[in-house]
């Protein structure tokens, strides 16, 4: 199925999202949101949350279909973000709003707090420390944010290692932030 990933499970379990060929596009694998949405607790119900570089929607559209009641899904290249708008169209998900904005723009400009956020750059680009840097404040308490790399990322020391896996050249991590204090999500203590 080339240019085009399957949703897990939920409202829209089996549909399928296409997007378009861009060589930084890398939807995050079945297995490895299987597992992340394990570690979630599989219903999203009441939570918010930000799929920053959403690409191919994958994370953002498969929390949406879990029951998110918000996602913003925030995409700067305009190809992908006219096939994340076909997508949504097709899936009618009137709780994901597309924004077509670059992410540190948007982390400049808007100031709402997710319960979960993905964070998914190009790996090319070394995006991952700046900006986990800068999401304390979009966090609420107790928020997660969820990163993929090409290798295991050192978050820092205002970063706490929640879960992490490795599923071939991905390695995936939920951090917390020490600035916010516990989660309210399955198996925090």
């Amino acid at each position: 199925m080339k240019n085009k990933v399957r949703i897990i499970a939920g409202e829209w379990r089996s549909r399928i999202i296409t997007f378009p060929e861009n060589a930084d596009l890398r939807p995050t694998p079945d297995r490895v949101r299987e597992t992340v949405f394990n570690w979630l607790g599989q219903d999203m119900s009441g939570k918010c949350c930000l799929d920053l570089f959403a690409g191919s929607g994958a994370m953002g559209f498969e929390a949406a279909s879990r029951g998110a009641v918000k996602v913003v899904m925030v995409e700067s290249n305009p190809g992908i973000m006219a096939m994340l708008r076909t997508s949504l169209r097709k899936l009618g998900g009137g709780q994901v709003e597309l924004v077509a904005m670059d992410v540190s723009n948007f982390i400049d400009s808007d100031h709402r707090r997710f319960d979960v956020i993905f964070l998914d750059p190009p790996y090319r680009l070394g995006l991952l420390p700046e900006l986990l840097s800068r999401l304390h404040s979009h966090l609420t308490l107790g928020g997660l944010v969820y990163v993929e790399n090409e290798k295991v990322l050192e978050p820092g020391a205002e970063w706490q290692l929640w879960r992490q896996g490795h599923a071939g050249k991905v390695f995936y991590q939920l951090l917390k932030s020490r600035e916010n204090g516990k989660s309210d999500l399955p198996g925090d203590v």
